[in-house]
């Protein structure tokens, strides 16, 4: 929840409960979600399904959430490839991140470095705690 809490990666309320916040991480049937735990600690959790319903279905996203203590382990990078893996098995056709904020730096240069492509940054529609309003780019990977 701290990474929610900080505002510089998703654009969930302010002083969203966990309840309010599991119905849309919690992944539905075709998806799935996962977690990477160190002991009983949850480092890293992962979700991923069909990007769109219907004629959407054969291109495939994913949301990750890495704790901050943890980041910069390889943690990030793992569930990245297991995430572009699952969906070349699941016969998804692409994935597709919808909303990659363009201050997280980190996160665009890991997805770029597992083959995903900014296809385009729509400017100024993430209102960034420390930076104001930046962009969001949509990053794409054909998996065929």
């Amino acid at each position: 929840m701290d990474i929610m809490a900080a505002g510089r990666t998703y654009a969930f309320p302010d002083n969203q409960t966990l309840d309010e916040a599991r119905p849309w991480w919690m992944e539905q049937s075709a998806g799935q979600t996962v977690v990477a735990l160190d002991g009983q600690e949850i480092i890293e959790s992962a979700k991923m399904g069909p990007n769109r319903p219907g004629r959407g279905q054969h291109i495939a996203t994913a949301s990750f959430l890495v704790h901050p203590q943890h980041q910069g382990r390889g943690v990030g990078r793992a569930f990245g490839e297991y995430v572009i893996h699952w969906a070349r098995r699941e016969g998804y056709r692409g994935i597709q991140f919808n909303a990659v904020v363009g201050a997280n730096h980190p996160a665009a240069y890991l997805w770029q470095s597992l083959r995903l492509e900014i296809m385009g940054t729509v400017p100024e529609v993430f209102d960034h705690p420390d930076e104001g309003f930046v962009g969001l780019h949509v990053m794409y990977q054909c998996l065929r």
